[in-house]
């Protein structure tokens, strides 16, 4: 079994504490930045930042879809960590300064993938699909904190 990680980056014209909250608003902003691989969203307790449990559906392709139920910590400033009850998968957003009002936002999602043969697709081109999504959560981001 071995690890699979897909991570995708952005830098957004706002402020970096305007991002990360926009990211940590599991009640409201966070839902309207999903591309349409997200459904069933949930915010089951919480709902700003650590402390947070939420639930979706992520559908990575048109056959595979994850049941995600997932705690929000912020174990350090500008970072959220998304772990999943589900699975192994550990989704983690970094929030830090790019120049005068711009912000990095990187996004990296790990787990732990399947043996064999699937686990070689699965390696191959599941961190490929899994970054066009997050570059679709990115845009949506983007226009949402940089009106």
């Amino acid at each position: 079994m071995a690890q699979v990680e897909a991570t995708t980056e952005r830098v957004v014209t706002a402020k970096p504490d305007d991002v990360f909250d926009a990211l940590a608003d599991y009640n409201g902003t966070r839902q309207k930045l999903l591309p349409e691989h997200f459904s069933e969203y949930d915010v089951q307790k919480g709902g700003d930042g650590e402390g947070t449990v939420v639930h979706w559906k992520l559908q990575a392709t048109s056959k595979r879809v994850r049941d995600c139920l997932l705690d929000v910590s912020e174990p350090t400033e500008g970072e959220l960590v998304e772990t999943d009850r589900n699975s192994s998968m550990v989704t983690t957003w970094r929030v830090t300064p790019a120049g005068e009002g711009r912000t990095r936002v990187v996004v990296s999602t790990v787990w732990n993938g399947a043996g064999g043969i699937g686990g070689f697709f699965e390696k191959t081109f599941a961190p490929k699909g899994l970054g066009r999504i997050y570059d679709a959560l990115l845009a949506n981001l983007a226009t949402e904190v940089e009106k």
